[in-house]
């Protein structure tokens, strides 16, 4: 198994991928992000992994990018090819299976930007969240994509324009994040919720996924053509059959495992 300086793999039917370095508020920078996109390929390659979820160690999600390791300062280490931002965030597009953000602590600026790249976001009650480049003269462009996605307009543009941080309550409403739930369950929410989507039909999601991910931008006659295909791929399947089949026999699915 590869070995990580800067993340934390945990594999399994249920990945968790753990930023790692508390003591600096686990930053993202280009190592960081070549272990994620090494993990997260590793993750999509393997059949029996079914859900991904991605967070921090310590009390925070992430503070954002690693300067240090962006001014060329990379240090020792694994030789993990480095990535960026842009190709950490179409790989979460191509994973074909879903992928959930426990939020554990303040996730700013890429911190955030990492966040609103997954489907899904748990987060504590008590995390706060931000785009403060604006404050040292930056703008965060890569994350934009991604948070213009997630967040209305104008919300999203005082957000990036005042630097200023919004509580877990705000960010629930603005749509950064599916749910806040106590920091004592954040832990078993966000299980709860990967168990049940890792009882789902695997090809299915995976047909889903992508589906959704390869029409967002399309115009909307393209966008239907599209679907169209995907919903004749997806009752081709044995996953639709057979939870046909366990439908009229009133039993639960056995679902196949992909290829």
């Amino acid at each position: 198994m590869t070995e990580y300086r800067e993340i934390l793999c945990s594999p399994g039917r249920i990945t968790r991928l753990t930023l790692n370095r508390p003591d600096k508020r686990n930053p993202i920078g280009p190592v960081t992000l070549g272990e994620l996109v090494h993990a997260l390929e590793t993750a999509r390659d393997d059949a029996s992994v079914r859900v991904i979820i991605i967070t921090g160690a310590g009390n925070f999600f992430s503070a954002g990018g690693d300067l240090a390791q962006m001014a060329g300062a990379p240090g020792s280490g694994p030789a993990i090819k480095p990535a960026t931002f842009r190709e950490l965030n179409v790989l979460l597009t191509q994973l074909g299976k879903p992928t959930i953000a426990m939020v554990n602590g303040p996730a700013l600026a890429g911190g955030l930007g990492v966040m609103v790249a997954c489907d899904l976001a748990i987060a504590t009650d008590d995390a706060t969240f931000a785009t403060p480049e604006i404050n040292v003269g930056l703008w965060p462009m890569m994350i934009m994509a991604n948070i213009f996605r997630n967040v209305p307009r104008k919300q999203a543009m005082e957000l990036i324009m005042t630097g200023d941080k919004v509580d877990a309550a705000a960010a629930l409403r603005m749509g950064l994040v599916t749910r806040v739930v106590p920091r004592a369950e954040l832990e078993a929410a966000t299980m709860a919720l990967a168990d049940k989507l890792a009882d789902k039909a695997p090809t299915t999601m995976r047909l889903g996924l992508t589906a959704f991910y390869e029409t967002q931008d399309l115009p909307f006659a393209d966008q239907l053509t599209r679907l169209e295909a995907g919903l004749m791929q997806v009752l081709g399947t044995d996953d639709a059959r057979e939870g046909i089949t366990a439908f009229v026999q009133k039993r639960k699915p056995s679902w196949t495992q992909p290829k």
